[in-house]
């Protein structure tokens, strides 16, 4: 498996997550939404109504598939259970592409539910793109990783937050899905410019972008998925256009969840801002998914 400059990325165009206060809607209206992002671990079960919702919703929709508790940047042991489900959720979904974050998510067996950043040092770029390099053996495709949020700092970091998600890109041949939201928060939280940070990302390696919104507490941004997306992030995203050409996108929200036009009409203020960004020269071609070479 290998990324080269020219190798074509595919385009799905403009998505949603799949959130079940929007099932029926989804599924009465077929609203005009390109994609949908689904949370892995929501339907790793062996039934009831999130699959029965997930597997109609598939009929009509093309979908990605997100995780959330791979912890790939943990110590322990990969859990083989959790990958043999992950992969039998994919040969379930064939999804375009599946993701989960660059962080961890616990210790001695303890889930923290949250996203934990890593140290950004040799010795944690070593242990991932390992860990990474096996996760994708498993699943027999490459995987993405994004970029998590971040209120914390470790001392013995040694190289940037760009610096390192883009070592681990490269040295464990993945894929990235880059949070423009989390850029914008960690770089608020940690007085770094973000802007730099796109671009110092590989252009071939983005595959999906995520937008969000996000809650600021004086001087710190957490970044809650419950708002709309702010001004400063549509910038930022505008400017990752114009680096990384037409890449798939999609909003996320987790709570606070509005009625689904409300979303659309955010997705379509998404859709005006890349249109009108993506003819600055992209680095790398898109192509519509229906012309993906399996």
């Amino acid at each position: 498996m290998s990324t080269t400059d020219n190798e074509q990325r595919p385009f799905l165009g403009y998505g949603l997550g799949l959130r079940t206060e929007h099932y029926d809607a989804v599924l009465n209206d077929r609203p005009p939404v390109d994609w949908f992002e689904i949370i892995s671990e929501n339907y790793m079960v062996d039934g009831g109504k999130a699959l029965h919702y997930l597997d109609r919703i598939r009929e009509h929709y093309p979908m990605v598939m997100h995780g959330v508790s791979l912890s790939i940047g943990s110590t322990q042991a990969l859990d083989l259970d959790y990958l043999d489900r992950l992969k039998a959720l994919v040969n379930r979904v064939e999804p375009a592409w599946f993701s989960d974050h660059l962080c961890w998510t616990g210790v001695h067996g303890v889930n923290l539910h949250d996203l934990m950043p890593l140290p950004y040092t040799e010795e944690a770029i070593a242990h991932v793109v390992e860990r990474v390099q096996r996760v994708q053996d498993h699943m027999g495709r490459r995987m993405l990783l994004e970029n998590v949020s971040s209120y914390v700092s470790y001392c013995d970091s040694q190289l940037n937050e760009w610096e390192f998600l883009r070592e681990v890109a490269e040295r464990a041949d993945c894929l990235i899905l880059l949070d423009i939201n989390n850029i914008y928060v960690s770089a608020f939280n940690h007085n770094h410019d973000p802007y730099e940070y796109l671009k110092a990302i590989p252009v071939e390696r983005v595959w999906q972008v995520h937008l969000a919104g996000h809650t600021r507490q004086d001087d710190l941004i957490i970044d809650t998925h419950d708002q709309p997306i702010a001004d400063p992030v549509f910038e930022l995203y505008a400017a990752a256009v114009q680096r990384f050409g037409r890449v798939s996108t999609m909003i996320e929200r987790d709570d606070n969840i509005p009625p689904l036009p409300e979303l659309l009409d955010e997705l379509d203020q998404v859709r005006r801002i890349a249109e009108r960004q993506h003819d600055q020269v992209p680095h790398i071609a898109a192509q519509p998914l229906h012309e993906q070479v399996a």
